[in-house]
């Protein structure tokens, strides 16, 4: 490597370093914080007073410098004080009276809140740059007859593009020429792939697997189905949950109430009880300290992050402590079917032979035939004889791959057709086995039907298939009093069979990811509190709007980072369990600010009747504190 290029490398690899920094900033100024309070408590403790109190300045500048800022910020921009403020008031007047352990500790837990506040919100904005890698950047643009690679942004509609065999459609268009297959599990969430002919629509952001096709497109680059879909995913986010404005709006009131008695405090007593200027000053800085809601702050965070630490054990994985908290009071949940109810790969379920042959070598002999395809069913279909026959896979003599209908095979001089109804003879196949093919599909299987030499010899049915674990995770839910509701992309006939066999309430068929996000609003006006569970980048909006978001481990990442909780071993009977957890963290949060508020009026009002000295407010203020916590850490048992 040359000098050049070494040097290169050492500055982008020293540009990504800054890059963390700046992004863990916070979360490193709060643990400087935490490590010089400690300094500063051996250096007190040891006699190097002088040392003790740099050391807890450094504390305060480092740790409450984030907070300060952005307190002094938001206060000039909304006219308005808020907690970030009482809290630099508080640890400044702890700091005034001879307590900086005190205040250096207040700067310390609240650096530590707003550095994990940072950290989410830096997190939240993954997901759009997922979704946004699976957007083509670039087209095949197709001008009297010459093939030119252009920016997709660069489009008009009325444009004429090619689209190979493994590339992503890059615009929504309508296909003028050619029939290929397209995997829409990025719009749909169907796993198996749409056959697509001329006059068929297509979407930005799918996969053309088997045939070449010319699109013309229909639709601006900024306004395809798949820019919808991360246009709600943002649109969603931004949304402020009712706890979260009810807080903003009760942050203003608490701070303005606390300023305002500490300031009568500095001047009332004098006047009006005749307490000396010490008395009332020390009396006013006893009242800030007692005042801050540092109690109040350990009632919620340490019980979320016990009851996070447990859900984490057993496979839940809880962004933040405002979604478990919701869990609680869910009244719906919504699933996505394939991939979160259903396995999300399609199984053999039946195979129907006509009477005179022999079903394992037939089968034999059509995975053989398969085996040359990346085709879903084709992969069940093999898998399901590898599974069954203990036989090695040969090569036909020849194969011709048709797209949208199936595949043609000769071997041994017989001539094979493996592929759907119409590739056969549709009145054949609706009349083979006595009609059979009706009930099977009704179930919501796919039907895949073989031809030898002319005459129709088998039927396959497939079926992606409702996991074993679906209907107890789902019964579990309707013991707990939760409406259960199937969204899917799936046609009428298959929701309905999944929906029947998964034991849900009901469904909504043929939804595309907008028509997910109407019916979740739906839900909400209906039920006020509705969670969502998918595993697809498709689910990626619905999992945004509801008011908890849950993705299933194996999900897509854009599933994984929109979502507020990660079921880890897709294991569905996990969510009554994180109900139920959800529901024990908020009886102890109620325990504890009931508590601690309880303890704060009591300070309050000793230190009004001048029953109080600072040691014992103190006391008080840090024994509730530490209370609290010993409460909350009961949520760590299982």
């Amino acid at each position: 490597m040359s000098t050049n290029a070494k040097s290169l490398t050492k500055e982008v690899q020293n540009i990504r370093i800054i890059e963390k920094i700046k992004l863990h900033a916070e979360l490193i100024a709060a643990g400087l914080s935490g490590v010089l309070i400690l300094a500063g408590w051996l250096f007190d403790k040891y006699g190097s007073g002088a040392d003790s109190i740099i050391a807890y300045l450094l504390a305060f500048v480092i740790g409450g410098f984030a907070k300060a800022k952005e307190g002094i910020e938001a206060t000039y921009e909304n006219k308005e004080l808020n907690v970030e403020m009482l809290m630099i008031f508080a640890a400044v007047g702890s700091a005034i009276i001879g307590y900086w352990t005190e205040g250096a500790v207040l700067i310390f837990i609240f650096a530590v809140s707003g550095a994990l506040e940072t950290y989410t919100m830096n997190k939240s904005h993954k997901e759009i740059s997922s979704l946004m890698k699976l957007q083509p950047e670039e087209a095949l643009l197709i001008t009297n007859g010459y093939e030119k690679r252009v920016a997709v942004s660069e489009l008009l509609v009325g444009d004429r593009i090619l689209i190979k065999p493994g590339e992503r459609v890059p615009s929504d268009g309508m296909i003028i020429k050619g029939q290929t297959n397209i995997d829409e599990a990025a719009i749909t969430g169907e796993s198996m792939p749409v056959s697509k002919g001329e006059q068929a629509d297509v979407f930005a952001g799918t996969v053309n697997m088997t045939g070449s096709i010319t699109v013309q497109v229909t639709k601006a680059s900024n306004d395809t189905l798949f820019q919808k879909i991360i246009q709600l995913v943002q649109s969603a986010q931004s949304e402020k949950s009712p706890s979260q404005l009810f807080i903003e709006r009760f942050e203003g009131t608490y701070v303005k109430v606390v300023l305002l008695v500490v300031m009568a405090m500095f001047f009332l007593p004098y006047f009006l009880l005749g307490w000396s200027w010490h008395e009332s000053f020390y009396r006013a800085m006893i009242l800030l300290v007692v005042a801050s809601p540092c109690a109040l702050v350990a009632s919620i965070m340490p019980a979320t992050l016990s009851a996070i630490s447990n859900g984490a054990r057993h496979g839940i994985l809880v962004k933040g402590g405002v979604h478990l908290e919701n869990l609680s009071h869910i009244e719906a949940i919504a699933f996505d079917k394939t991939g979160t109810l259903t396995k999300g790969k399609p199984e053999v379920t039946e195979v129907i032979v006509k009477e005179g042959l022999e079903k394992e070598n037939l089968i034999w002999k059509a995975a053989s035939i398969e085996s040359h395809s990346n085709h879903p069913l084709a992969n069940a279909i093999v898998k399901h004889a590898k599974k069954n026959i203990r036989k090695e896979l040969f090569h036909p003599d020849s194969l011709e791959d048709v797209p949208g209908w199936g595949v043609k095979a000769e071997m041994n001089g017989e001539q094979w057709k493996i592929g759907k109804a119409a590739f056969v003879g549709t009145e054949k196949a609706d009349s083979f086995a006595d009609g059979k093919a009706k009930a099977l599909a009704s179930l919501g299987n796919t039907l895949v039907f073989i031809e030898i030499n002319g005459e129709l010899s088998a039927m396959i049915a497939m079926k992606d298939v409702v996991r074993e674990e679906t209907k107890l995770g789902i019964d579990h839910l309707k013991k707990q009093g939760i409406r259960t509701v199937m969204l899917t992309g799936d046609s009428e006939k298959t929701a309905r069979a999944i929906a029947a066999e998964s034991h849900v309430d009901e469904f909504f068929a043929e939804c595309l990811p907008e028509a997910k996000v109407e019916q979740l609003k739906q839900l909400k006006e209906k039920y006020k509190t509705v969670a969502m569970v998918g595993d697809g980048i498709n689910d990626a909006p619905a999992l945004a709007i509801a008011n908890v978001g849950i993705a299933m481990g194996e999900g897509t990442d854009v599933a994984l980072e929109t979502a507020d909780i990660v079921l880890m071993k897709n294991d569905l009977p996990r969510i009554a369990e994180a109900i139920r957890l959800s529901q024990r963290m908020n009886k102890i949060i109620k325990q504890n600010v009931i508590f601690s508020i309880t303890v704060i009026m009591l300070l309050i009002s000793s230190n009004f009747f001048q029953m109080l000295d600072l040691p014992y407010g103190v006391i008080g203020h840090e024994g509730s504190t530490i209370l609290v916590i010993l409460n909350s850490l009961r949520l760590l048992k299982s």
